[in-house]
């Protein structure tokens, strides 16, 4: 597909990326195109995922918490990360959960809130993929509203007992370390829970028709019982948790350019070989119109994320840029795959084709991290200065 990628570029941004940036795309690209897209039918059919060994993979090519300092992680630019989840989800979105909830949440959650002792012990084998981490916020009962969770960590002398149940844990089952958020008397608090400790069990979610080809989880902590050393001491209040599903957000905000490019470039490929009425589809004017939409939607969805790794690698992006970036660009990315799978006609409704997978693939990112609403809402505050979430 490498004409059609060309062809996508019609403001040559491609031409702004530096010599660094240039080589990681080529190598995550390849790694992609080499070690998952031969793989990702299967897998997504299947319903199956080998994440240790894609993240010991992924470890090794220094993605994992790249945009992190120190303990094993690059220091990469945050626009460096984009790159990544773009390529990455190229291929699937699951695969880019498997590398966002990694670095963005788990990773990130232990070197912005951990002890020294945390870091230390969990950042260098999470960086090599030896290690895997989850995060657990959402509950059953409490996904877009956060403030109502009903998962409590009780003091007992030096320890904590924590109850509760997590619900939709990208990498739950799989965790070496459990980052969870528990109401305490003096707010909410995260720990660091291990695989192993008493009381704590996962159990997989089944009948998936989205995000097929990831491990998605219920975390149950009955009665589990944790030291005061697995608090994490600066994980206090919902700022906390909040603050990091912005770090995955960013990466959404790249990564689903990736899903839509991939989407309209092999449609653009199908539609050049498909003959009808004695000539390639891609030669009728509605194909074509289909087509310029499409790409023009696909490239503002890119200066986007282009902007937005410009004002989180100078330090300034704010949450509300954050949510302008997720509700503008998965919107965009869902709306290309639907209309591009209707090129492909009746071979779009198949895996054959990636068109249809990352669709069905985008209306799980479309709603978690922050629903489309919540972030519309987030907009709204932002221009009116009224909150209207309650």
């Amino acid at each position: 597909m490498s004409d059609a990628l060309d062809r996508l570029d019609l403001l040559d941004l491609d031409d702004d990326l530096d010599q660094d940036d240039r080589l990681l795309r080529d190598t995550v690209r390849k790694w992609a195109d080499d070690r998952l897209r031969p793989n990702i039918r299967e897998w997504f059919e299947g319903g199956t995922l080998p994440a240790r060994e894609i993240a010991q993979e992924a470890g090794e090519l220094g993605i994992l918490g790249m945009h992190l300092e120190g303990y094993g992680c690059a220091g990469a630019k945050a626009s460096q990360y984009g790159i990544v989840c773009a390529e990455v989800e190229a291929v699937d979105s699951g695969l880019r959960s498997l590398v966002s909830v990694q670095g963005s949440l788990a990773m990130f959650c232990i070197h912005a809130y951990g002890s020294e002792e945390h870091k230390q012990r969990w950042l260098p084998g999470m960086a090599k993929g030896e290690l895997l981490g989850c995060f657990g916020l959402t509950e059953p009962d409490a996904g877009s509203d956060p403030g109502s969770m009903r998962t409590r960590a009780r003091r007992d002398g030096d320890d904590w007992i924590i109850d509760g149940t997590k619900m939709w844990i990208t990498n739950g089952s799989l965790a070496d370390v459990a980052v969870v958020w528990a109401r305490t008397d003096e707010g909410v608090r995260g720990f660091l829970v291990e695989k192993g400790t008493p009381g704590f069990t996962t159990q997989d979610v089944h009948h998936k028709i989205s995000l097929r080809a990831s491990v998605t989880s219920e975390l149950i902590l009955d009665g589990v019982r944790v030291p005061d050393a697995n608090r994490l001491p600066e994980g206090n209040g919902l700022r906390a948790p909040l603050g990091a599903l912005n770090e995955a957000r960013y990466g959404i905000i790249w990564g689903v350019t990736g899903a839509a490019r991939d989407a309209l470039a092999s449609t653009i490929d199908y539609a050049g070989s498909r003959t009808q009425f004695g000539k390639p589809v891609s030669g009728f004017q509605l194909t074509q119109k289909k087509f310029a939409d499409l790409a023009v939607s696909l490239q503002q969805a890119q200066m986007t994320a282009r902007r937005l790794g410009e004002l989180k690698d100078g330090g300034r992006i704010k949450p509300h840029q954050i949510s302008f970036g997720k509700f503008a660009n998965v919107s965009a990315a869902l709306g290309i795959c639907r209309e591009a799978r209707s090129v492909l006609g009746g071979s779009g409704i198949t895996t054959e084709y990636p068109v249809l997978r990352h669709a069905v693939n985008l209306e799980t990112v479309y709603t978690y991290e922050g629903t489309h609403e919540v972030h519309t809402l987030v907009l709204g505050s932002q221009l009116t200065g009224v909150d209207a979430f309650r």
